[in-house]
């Protein structure tokens, strides 16, 4: 018998009873959606994160507080960097490769212009804000070295946080209060919207010395970035700046360390790694899925070998072989297993587009929409093969009756 009949008569005996064979597909469905969502968000999640690093240039490293990797003992919030590190820093002595060296904080607050309330995020920045972050003004300007050094109670605001508080009126030289102190506005920001660590539409910039001292009340400094002359320069700078803060903390073993520079390849790896481990353990999960679909696929497979056992009979008294039966339901099998793969791939994708949009629509984060061909074809194979392990049994099964038998069979 060709392929081609095999092929019709499978569609033939799925379709007889269409209820039972969607309610039998609808495990491999979920299964592979899941693969599907995880696969397609996981890329746009990936592609967000590498593009905002792309963002900060080559030419950078972040000193950050805190061992690397150990989250539990030494927080990325831990206050081992200090004014003295920044001065460090900026010794040209210590530190030949740097052009900017540029500390920050940040933390929740919330800005009042009468009767006015606005939440919203705070960044304690240094002037060199401006070109890391690639901040542009829509009005009025950025803090400077002077507001810095005099802790200047002035203040830059988001686009969102502008026109939620003063609407269309100009706010420069106005004066907004957080926790009972006036702030005088100098700069409105251009709209941006969300990068990687914080939604500039919605954000208040205050020197970070300012901010230490009387809005987050602490004298410790949360990042540092560094920026090189080059980006050859890097690697070398980034020794430099370790030995620097080594000295500044009195730290000779670097076991020791109390801090870690990362640059944004460096980030990048990690977030990749992240990713692959996550992908990997939901992964596993939307498995438990497919084989409990494919146990489900089994288990109708068998019970359609008794029900057609006067068939199968039939088939082998006109001429069918063993390897035609087998082959039937094989096919079958791997049918209703390939339709849903198929199904699945279509509802996850579309479900994966209706993420990304809501995500962009309640956390203003732009995800860029990916649907990549790896995890279409993962998802196709994965089902087919659930298809041939689970209805090989089955199809052996119905290929050992016997003609006599089966033609008996009430």
């Amino acid at each position: 018998m060709e392929i081609r009949d095999i092929i019709k008569m499978a569609i033939i005996g799925l379709t007889t009873h269409k209820i039972r064979t969607f309610l039998t597909i609808l495990g491999i469905v979920i299964g592979i959606t899941a693969i599907t969502i995880v696969t397609s968000l996981g890329s746009s999640a990936e592609g967000f994160i590498l593009g905002e690093l792309e963002n900060f240039g080559s030419n950078v490293a972040f000193v950050i507080p805190g061992r690397e990797g150990n989250f539990g003992e030494e927080s990325i919030l831990t206050d081992s960097l200090r004014e003295k590190d920044v001065e460090a820093l900026n010794n040209k002595n210590n530190v030949p490769d740097a052009e900017m060296i540029v500390p920050f904080v940040f933390g929740p607050t919330v800005v009042a212009y009468e009767s006015e309330k606005y939440h919203t995020s705070l960044l304690g920045a240094s002037p060199g804000n401006k070109e890391v972050d690639k901040l542009e003004l829509a009005d009025g300007e950025f803090i400077n070295d002077e507001d810095v050094d005099q802790k200047a109670s002035v203040i830059i605001l988001g686009s969102g946080v502008k026109e939620d508080l003063f609407g269309a009126s100009d706010a420069i030289g106005e004066k907004v209060k957080i926790k009972e102190r006036l702030y005088r506005v100098i700069g409105i920001l251009e709209p941006k919207g969300q990068s990687l660590f914080v939604d500039y539409d919605k954000v208040a910039i205050v020197p970070y010395t300012t901010a230490q001292q009387y809005i987050l009340g602490y004298d410790y400094i949360q990042r540092i970035v560094v920026m090189a002359i080059s980006t050859e320069a890097v690697p070398g700078m980034v020794k430099d700046i370790e030995k620097t803060i080594r000295d500044s903390h009195n730290i000779e073993n670097p076991d020791d360390d109390d801090f870690h520079v990362q640059t944004p390849e460096d980030a990048a790896k990690t977030f990749s790694t992240i990713t692959d481990v996550l992908t990997i353990l939901l992964g596993s999960i939307a498995a438990i899925s497919l084989v409990v679909g494919g146990v489900g696929i089994m288990n109708i497979m068998l019970v359609s070998v008794t029900e057609r056992t006067r068939e199968i009979g039939l088939r082998k008294a006109l001429g069918a072989k063993n390897g035609d039966i087998l082959a039937q339901f094989l096919i079958e099998a791997i049918i209703l297993t390939g339709a849903g793969g198929i199904m699945g791939i279509i509802s996850g994708s579309l479900l994966s587009y209706i993420g990304t949009i809501i995500i962009y629509q309640f956390g203003g984060i732009d995800f860029p929409f990916s649907s990549p061909l790896s995890g279409a074809l993962l998802g196709i194979g994965v089902s087919t093969a659930i298809g041939f392990v689970f209805g090989i049994y089955p199809a052996h099964q119905a290929s050992k009756k016997s003609p006599m038998e089966s033609l008996r069979y009430e």
